[in-house]
């Protein structure tokens, strides 16, 4: 497996808890430039779809001969995109013989999510 992927959100390895929310402190400058190299990496339409394409697998993983034809890319752009997505902590990869198989990490995005989520305050409605 690989191990570059980036801590996602500033997890607070002392305590074991997953990630501050959005609401409850504002960002230190290390958070905020770890947070946008996740969001970059979700940025681009391509490494969106890649990420839904290998999340959505049934099986939970994908070979990159599988990904590649789905693109009008080059493999090799293909490969630095699924590097992006690992480097951001959003996917892992195993090399099997000649194949490498993808799949989507489970707590990336429950981690987004509770980032994202600001508790709502009294008396509003959606």
């Amino acid at each position: 497996m690989s191990k570059q992927g980036l801590e996602i959100l500033g997890r607070d390895t002392n305590r074991g808890a997953c990630c501050q929310r959005l609401a409850a402190a504002p960002l230190d400058d290390d958070q905020a430039a770890e947070l946008a190299k996740v969001f970059k990496a979700l940025g681009d339409p391509v490494r969106l779809r890649l990420l839904s394409m290998i999340a959505s697998r049934d099986g939970g993983e994908v070979c990159v001969c599988e990904l590649t034809p789905a693109f009008d890319l080059s493999q090799p752009t293909i490969s630095h995109h699924l590097k992006l997505l690992r480097q951001a902590g959003l996917i892992d990869c195993e090399r099997r013989g000649t194949w490498v198989y993808y799949w989507a990490l489970p707590d990336a995005p429950a981690r987004l999510a509770s980032f994202l989520s600001v508790p709502r305050r009294a008396g509003v409605t959606a």
